[in-house]
């Protein structure tokens, strides 16, 4: 490890700082001053490319490592007492004894850190010596160097399937269209490409890239962990300005893919890049548990304090009692005796020093261990492995698992989280006309019922080693030949990918997502308008679909490309083959193959679950196969493009509602071939190419909520521009709607009925429209866009300001509708969570119909519930609705005399209540109104009532607002759950957040303090993992305290017998182990392995997760009977070999002639036995007369699990039939619900 001049740092530190301060960066190019110092170049004051995250260096360790550890109170209270026991008055035994315990427990904390620290070492050095190709003006080409000798201001050149190694300003690509495709899988996870293009000017096309011409200014803003914000211009030495944004930065961490090269200019390196400055390591929090132990240690120290102090009264008043001072009792030097009073103040501090372990010194060190066990066992519990995507669960804080066992709100997500975020195109209305695809219906409705296993999906997801042997977790059935088959691919797809260290490359690519059935109405409405005039509302609506998008293209050549040198592994095709057989068997076959309304001029489209076997198919062609799990998208029709020749057309789209989309545009034969930064081409149903001029894009954002494309069509040269987005985005801004007998207006009633019915069927609702453009008001509009991208200053609000003013006047097109399917078990896991005491919150951004459809489908609503809808925009109406609402549920309340809090559960096995539970439904504007100072206490205590939340169109900012208020206000733990980017902000202002690996990218694992892979685990990780790592910890810190409060005790009483002196009848070394090596395994064993209740039983019984007892397992029994043995064992030898190891005190033998006395044997036994009797006792009597819910459990434990099964579902049952009975007997005072 290199020493680095201190000056140096604090140098570099300062202009670092310095920089910070100024408003924009510029960056100017490094070769005219190669040759010269690094202090003298002009990019000096820019951080380095080489990075470092540890905490320490060889010369700093001890000094930094011991001023952290002493942050701890615990650790300079021992360190201060150890001190004091050196002052000659005050000593209660050895000074050096007394520093033995905080010794060893810094320097196991210090190894600990310091094995941590290393290993940072060892992947920042891995990582700063990787190898990359730098500009040399000497050399006059690209030389290899390594990642660490990158600056600000140079020339950097990446090749395909390189790692990016640093943030660089795209300058020259070897693609002739001037982009670059990469992958940022390792920055968000997002296996889907990005396309990024040269900054405009900068790139001739078949001109190589010459770095010594560049002779410009870069721009920028300065160093910020926004991802998709990046902003600045390239200064000209004429003073012209050319804008670029995000779309130009090429990131640290990421991939270049089907990409040959491409170089720029390093603006940002190693800690000020997007990448580093995201990376915040693992999170920390105070856990519940540990807040409270704090409290319990002050609560120690006040008791250690009156016991001290009643030793120092004792003494002193013992003193008084002799006329004169015995022999025993010791003068000073002088012969001087020290008065009672002063004797009794030095009496507090020795007193202070002997009765220390009332303070447990190990009780830390001991959490962090335990800690660290229940992390490795949740980690590698089988049942929360997802073998599909070869990943397991993650535990990102690692000191707040305990937080697990006590949840009282949970918050959700709905899109990606309760839902699989696979959309599927299901219905679409144009003009005014429906169109239901029934066809494609029923194919889905013969999937759905088909075993997961047949439906090959390749999802996002984080790079993790495998947690088990693969051959071990296949479950390879006998029987279908082709259910076999496909067992068999996929075991080949994860054995390749593992192999290969990388993950899927594809996103949103199974068949589910990616056939569509035209439907046959629709079908000949299209091909009447490609017969007649190739033009109309129907061909616009398919080509709004096919390029209002931001899909990257690519063909099978490009990702046979992207894998090259890796091995490949094969699909068997089984699945199609087993669709087909399914739609044989439910003589659904005919609805599919027949083929007579899909004939199109002479050409006749094939069967969309056929596969020809005599061409070679993206399903057969191993070549096209990505190991790391990447499939080919599939399609009811091969592309045959003049672009591509016969390649298949493969999409990379970044949402999946993109790709459900423009899948169904290619199923009714447009067929986006080619995009580029400046055309996009779309291959119609006759074959014909339509090649459109990109003029601008207007990207999505959260404000507008819509996306638009300006192009000119290449037959009328006409200025068109294509938007989609939400119906309320789109229907505000339509032309012609305030007419009162307009057709546009009488259209978009159609269209809004339409999608109000999409909407209670549970459909995600999205509205497409054009606008033509005449070509002055568009070179006015471009003017103040293009200007508005070249600003530095507010620049965003310019950029949303010229597009909100285009957007207007729309000619509305139709609508689409698409289903995000439930995921599995998710209303099993909800109905589990209720039972466990949770109220639910779901929060999303959909409309209120499509969120209540998907809430009664999860069974987070149900048809018995009493359910509340606000929806206004009047603050006085919400105020007047909160208010007779509250009224009302208190009403009822009262009348049923439960607790508000916790509405519908009471204490006993019972379980929950029988009276109907509350439901709230309440909007993004409404929910504004309900969380102003003036009514949110209103809506906290109606939430209060309420088992279940709805919250619909509520933006990212609403959702950790809500979490915020109900934490605060309500004082109780709470979980956030979501698998997007909308989702971070609620999942860190929860006290535990669980971020789902999804389809949408690992910003919310990345913001998460455990990240699961399906919502059904949030079942077992609560329930039992979280349920067990509660009730372990709070156990095992009253065990702490038990044991040293005992011991204290036992040395405390015995100063009634010695005069207050602060004698010991223990030897001090055996003082000294009691808790560093005779009770210290114990407390850890059950803190890490302890089970009061099996797994089974736990997600049997959800109720059982409300409250945790103690419990002794065999492990535990071994544990105890091995630390007495440890004592003995110590204690003989020590008797053994030290002749005067205390003085005066002198042990030798003395261990030996006790344990040769019978009596010794009944006094250790008789006191053990009298000492725990009375509390034997006690758990005896409550077991009998008033067993507890755990005591209950254990006991159907010991059933056979036949009678268990049958116990639960009769007291289920027997509970479920009291709902009606038990309304009825709450108000003579009785009720006829099972105890137990």
């Amino acid at each position: 490890m290199t020493w680095t001049n201190p000056l140096t740092l604090l140098r570099h530190g300062w202009t670092r700082h310095w920089d910070s301060d100024r408003p924009i960066r510029k960056v100017v190019s490094n070769l005219p001053f190669e040759d010269l110092k690094k202090r003298e170049q002009p990019n000096r004051q820019y951080e380095g490319n080489a990075i470092k995250t540890n905490k320490y260096r060889l010369w700093s360790f001890i000094p930094m490592n011991l001023f952290e550890q002493f942050h701890r109170m615990a650790n300079i209270y021992f360190v201060g007492l150890a001190i004091l026991n050196f002052v000659p008055v005050v000593n209660a035994f050895q000074p050096e004894v007394a520093l033995i315990p905080i010794c060893i427990i810094l320097a196991l904390t210090a190894v600990k850190d310091g094995w941590e620290d290393f290993r940072r070492y060892q992947n920042d050095q891995q990582l700063n010596n990787m190898p990359c190709y730098i500009f040399s003006r000497k050399q006059m080409c690209f030389v290899k160097r390594r990642w660490k000798d990158v600056r600000v201001g140079d020339f950097v050149r990446v090749l395909s399937n390189e790692i990016i190694p640093a943030d660089i300003l795209l300058l020259h690509t070897s693609d002739p269209n001037g982009v670059c495709h990469m992958e940022t899988a390792n920055l968000d996870g997002e296996t889907n490409l990005k396309q990024r293009k040269v900054v405009p000017g900068f790139s001739t096309l078949g001109e190589p890239f010459q770095p010594q011409t560049f002779d410009s200014t870069v721009v920028c803003e300065n160093p910020n962990n926004n991802l998709n914000l990046f902003k600045g211009y390239v200064e000209r030495p004429d003073k012209r300005r050319t804008g670029f944004g995000i779309d130009s930065l090429l990131l640290r961490g990421c991939t270049v893919k089907n990409t040959d090269d491409a170089a720029g200019i390093v603006v940002y390196a190693g800690h000020e890049t997007k990448s580093m400055l995201n990376n915040s390591g693992p999170r920390y929090k105070r856990s519940k548990i540990e807040r409270k132990m704090n409290t319990d240690v002050l609560f120690c120290v006040v008791l250690l304090f009156f016991m001290c102090l009643i030793g120092a009264l004792g003494h002193s008043i013992w003193l008084e009692t002799f006329t004169s001072m015995p022999p025993y009792i010791v003068p000073d030097s002088n012969g001087n005796y020290t008065p009672s009073v002063q004797a009794g103040f030095y009496m507090f501090f020795t007193m202070i020093i002997l009765l220390q372990v009332m303070i447990p010194v190990s009780l830390y060190v001991s959490i962090e261990l335990v800690k660290m066990g229940q992390i490795f066992f949740i980690t590698q519990d089988v049942e929360l492995y997802d073998e599909e995507l070869d990943s397991r669960v993650q535990c990102r804080a690692l000191n707040i698992t305990e937080d697990l066992g006590q949840i009282q709100y949970v918050f959700s997500d709905k899109t990606g989280t309760l839902t699989e975020n696979k959309m599927v195109f299901r219905r679409c209305t144009i003009m005014g006309t429906e169109y239901s695809h029934e066809e494609n219906a029923a194919r889905l409705a013969v999937v759905n019922g088909a075993n997961e296993e047949e439906e090959v999906t390749v999802y996002q997801q984080t790079k993790l080693p495998p947690l088990f042997p693969l051959e071990e977790l296949q479950d390879i059935h006998t029987g279908d030949k082709n259910h076999a088959n496909t067992q068999v691919s996929a075991a080949n797809r994860r054995r390749s990918k593992v192999a290969a260290g990388a993950q899927s490359d594809m996103a949103f690519s199974s068949p589910l997502e990616t056939v569509v059935v035209p439907d046959r109405k629709l079908m000949l409405e299209v091909d009447r308008e490609m017969a007649s005039i190739q033009t109309g509302p129907h061909l616009d609506f398919f080509l709004a679909l096919a390029i209002c998008n931001t899909v990257v293209v690519s063909s099978a050549t490009a990702q046979r490309q992207r894998v090259k040198g890796r091995r490949n592994s094969s699909y068997s095709g089984g699945s199609f083959h087993s669709i087909r057989q399914w739609f044989r068997k439910a003589s659904l076959g005919k609805v599919f193959t027949s083929r007579k309304f899909f004939k199109r001029g002479g050409e006749t489209l094939s069967d969309p679950f056929s596969i020809d076997e005599d061409e070679p198919d993206a399903f057969h062609n191993s070549d096209v196969s990505d190991v790391t799990g990447m499939k080919v998208i599939s399609s009811e029709r091969k592309v045959k493009s003049s672009l591509s020749g016969s390649e298949e057309v493969c999409y990379e789209a970044h949402s999946p509602d993109e790709a459900a989309l423009i899948h169904a545009a290619k199923a009714y034969g447009f067929t986006m071939v080619e995009r580029t930064p400046h055309y996009v081409t779309v291959k119609l149903p006759n074959e014909a190419l339509l090649k459109f001029e990109v003029l601008d894009i207007l990207t999505f954002d959260s404000t507008r909520r819509r996306m638009s494309i300006i192009v000119r069509h290449p037959h009328t040269s006409e200025i068109l521009m294509y938007t989609k987005g939400a119906d309320s985005a789109i229907m505000e801004r339509l032309g012609n709607v305030f007419s009162v007998d307009s057709e546009a207006k009488k259209l978009a009633v159609k269209t809004q009925k339409d999608l109000d019915m999409y909407a209670r069927n549970g459909l995600r609702t999205l509205c497409l429209a054009k606008k033509v453009i005449s070509e002055q008001e568009f070179r006015a509009w471009s003017a103040v866009r293009q200007e508005a991208l070249s600003a530095m200053d507010e620049k965003e609000e310019r950029l949303m300001e010229s597009a909100t003013f285009i957007e207007t006047d729309f000619t509305l097109l139709g609508a689409t509708g698409i289903e995000d399917r439930l995921q599995e078990n998710v209303p099993e896991t909800i109905q589990a969570l209720r039972r466990a005491g949770m109220q639910l919150w779901v929060l999303t951004g959909d409309k209120p119909e499509t969120a209540v459809n998907i809430a009664y489908s999860c069974k987070l609503l149900q048809h018995e519930d009493l359910v509340f809808t606000f929806s206004t925009n009047r603050k006085s109406v919400c105020k007047m609705r909160l208010e007779d609402t509250l009224g009302e549920v208190r009403r009822g309340t009262l009348s049923s005399g439960a607790d508000h809090q916790f509405k519908g559960y009471n204490s006993a096995f019972t379980g929950p209540l029988m009276e109907p539970s509350i439901g709230l439904v309440i909007d993004g504007p409404t929910l504004s109104m309900a969380m102003s100072d003036d009514l949110v206490d209103q809506f906290v205590e109606l939430c209060k009532y309420c088992r279940a939340v709805l919250c619909c169109r509520v933006t990212p900012l609403q959702k950790s607002d809500v979490v915020k208020i109900i934490r605060q206000k309500l004082r109780v733990m709470t979980l956030a759950v979501g698998d997007g980017a909308n989702d971070v902000n609620m999942i860190q202002a929860a006290d535990v957040g669980i971020g789902v690996s999804g389809q949408e990218g690992m910003q919310a694992v990345m913001a998460s303090d455990f990240a699961i892979t399906r919502f059904k685990h949030l079942q077992r990780l609560l329930l039992v993992h979280g349920h067990w790592c509660y009730s372990r910890l709070a156990n095992m810190v009253i065990y702490f305290f038990y044991k040293n409060v005992a011991y204290v005790n036992l040395l405390f009483w015995y100063q009634f017998f010695c005069g207050f002196s602060a004698t010991a009848m223990i030897d001090y070394w055996l003082m000294i182990f009691f808790n560093l090596l005779f009770t210290s395994a114990p407390p850890i064993m059950f803190g890490i392995v302890d089970k009061e209740v099996s797994d089974s039983m736990l997600l049997s019984l959800p109720e059982l997760y409300k409250r945790g007892q103690h419990s002794e397992t065999v492990v535990h029994w071994i544990i105890m009977i091995g630390s007495v043995l440890v004592y003995f064992i110590v204690c003989l030898a020590y008797s053994a070999i030290c002749i005067s190891c205390n003085p005066p005190s002198d042990p030798y033998w003395i261990m030996h002639k006790q344990m040769a006395d019978p009596m010794f044997y009944l006094v250790c036994i008789l006191t053990t036995v009298v000492a725990l009797l009375p509390r034997y006792t006690l758990h005896v009597l409550r077991g009998t007369l008033a067993p507890s819910l755990h005591l209950r459990a254990r006991q159907l434990e010991r059933l056979p699990p036949s009678y268990r099964e049958q116990w639960i579902r009769e007291w289920r049952g027997l509970r479920d039939t009291c709902i009606s009975p038990s309304l009825r007997s709450q108000e003579h005072g009785s009720s006829p619900c099972p105890s137990a």
